[in-house]
């Protein structure tokens, strides 16, 4: 089902150092302007930093509601003539007062789910080496207690009134349709009652592949590819690592790691310590193509409740297989023994054993790997077929939005239920 092209406001918080999610943010504003009429508002983290910030007071008072934000989310509504709001990351700037802006205009607003807020302080339900629940059931003390948010007490205490807050108000009454990025995330909201079923939807990320894959190439290392943080199984990986070289010893793979974050130490000294660890630091461009097209295997290891990890996609477009955790949505898109392996999230001896495994395939085994998991990203992350997806989710999010408008105006109080197309995965 293809809708009739609408008018779109995208609408995202930038944060201060440029990751995956802002990557994809672009990526689906530019899939949608090839049918659809897409306007952009746009905040920036660092407009909080530097001279000319408001003071720490205003800042917490700003976080809740943000009259400047308002002001520019409504200024690009009446530009744009937007029928819909798609809202991304909203955190600090832009501030949960465009709900409340969008609620009193009776504008319909869409949510992808790029990660676990507004219903976890830290936005990624994991601190200290273990997976929080509870603040997906409005319990966010413990969050509070770790400093889950930007490593401070203080401003994870502020993000928790704020949620508690934003949750009370109604305002997220606003957001007639959630987008999680993959069922894992989908059934989890649903199993907390956080969101009712009939207003969350799954949609993966499309990916535009490269018409082929790079002529195969097998240059014997792995590859890490993200940000050094706990949460990504860096240690995980570290530990496998020297599993690996105490058994293989000289014939050990080497194991290449491309990305920064607080963890860049602690990789800089296994590397001194593991001759066969290489900390290349961050890559971009034709550094990034290289690693991949003469990577042996693409390793995500995350211990987090990964929402999807795009990681996969990567590998894949350069038909190589990947080994992963088996945590949130990377065991949606890794087929175990077709598109590469799966071990349990923490685990470093069975991903050692996997190592060892890959190690004993022939060649033609592994490139199978990578084949199937391009065939997998051509099928499943395909662009058209996503634009169709999105349609259809949106087709039902404005039908529901007029749904409910035709209640308020006849005064009939019921709740809301949505029964239109787009329930569940599509």
């Amino acid at each position: 089902m293809s809708a009739p092209p609408q008018s779109i406001l995208s609408v995202f918080n930038r944060y201060r150092h440029p990751g995956g999610e802002e990557m994809s943010v672009e990526r689906i504003a530019g899939l949608l302007s090839t049918r659809h009429h897409v306007a952009n508002c746009r905040f920036e983290s660092s407009e909080w930093t530097g001279p000319g910030a408001p003071s720490t007071l205003g800042q917490a008072w700003r976080l809740f509601y943000n009259p400047e934000g308002v002001r520019r989310f409504e200024s690009a509504l009446d530009k744009s003539g937007a029928a819909l709001a798609l809202l991304h990351n909203i955190f600090p700037v832009g501030s949960p007062a465009i709900y409340r802006s969008a609620r009193r205009r009776g504008l319909p607003l869409m949510q992808f789910m790029h990660n676990y807020r507004p219903f976890s302080v830290g936005g990624t339900l994991y601190s200290r080496g273990r997976i929080l629940k509870d603040p997906l059931f409005g319990h966010y003390w413990r969050e509070v207690a770790e400093g889950a948010w930007m490593g401070s007490r203080l401003r994870s205490a502020l993000m928790a009134l704020l949620l508690k807050a934003l949750h009370r108000s109604g305002w997220l009454e606003a957001v007639h349709t959630w987008i999680a990025i993959s069922d894992f995330m989908r059934r989890r909201l649903i199993e907390a009652g956080a969101v009712h079923p009939a207003r969350i939807v799954t949609l993966r990320h499309a990916w535009q592949a490269m018409p082929a894959a790079p002529s195969a190439e097998d240059a014997g290392h792995y590859l890490f590819l993200g940000r050094l943080v706990h949460e990504k199984g860096v240690a995980t990986l570290l530990d496998a690592w020297d599993t690996v070289h105490q058994r293989l010893g000289r014939t050990t793979p080497r194991l290449h790691i491309a990305g920064e974050g607080p963890l860049s130490g602690l990789v800089s000294e296994y590397a001194r310590r593991n001759p066969f660890v290489c900390a290349l630091g961050p890559i971009g461009g034709q550094s990034k193509e290289d690693q991949l097209r003469q990577a042996r295997a693409v390793i995500v290891p995350s211990v987090w409740w990964e929402p999807l990890g795009l990681v996969t996609y990567e590998a894949y477009d350069h038909a190589k297989p990947v080994l992963a955790a088996r945590s949130g949505g990377l065991a949606e898109t890794v087929e175990h023994g077709q598109t590469g392996l799966l071990h349990e999230p923490g685990n470093a001896g069975e991903l050692a054993g996997q190592i060892f495994e890959m190690e004993a395939m022939s060649a033609t085994s592994r490139a199978a790997l990578g084949h199937a998991g391009r065939r997998w990203l051509l099928t499943e992350a395909n662009p058209a077929r996503w634009l169709r997806q999105f349609d259809k989710i949106l087709t039902g999010c404005l039908e529901s939005a007029a749904l409910r408008h035709h209640r308020t105006v006849a005064g009939v109080a019921l709740p809301f239920r949505r029964t239109v197309p787009g329930q569940g995965t599509v």
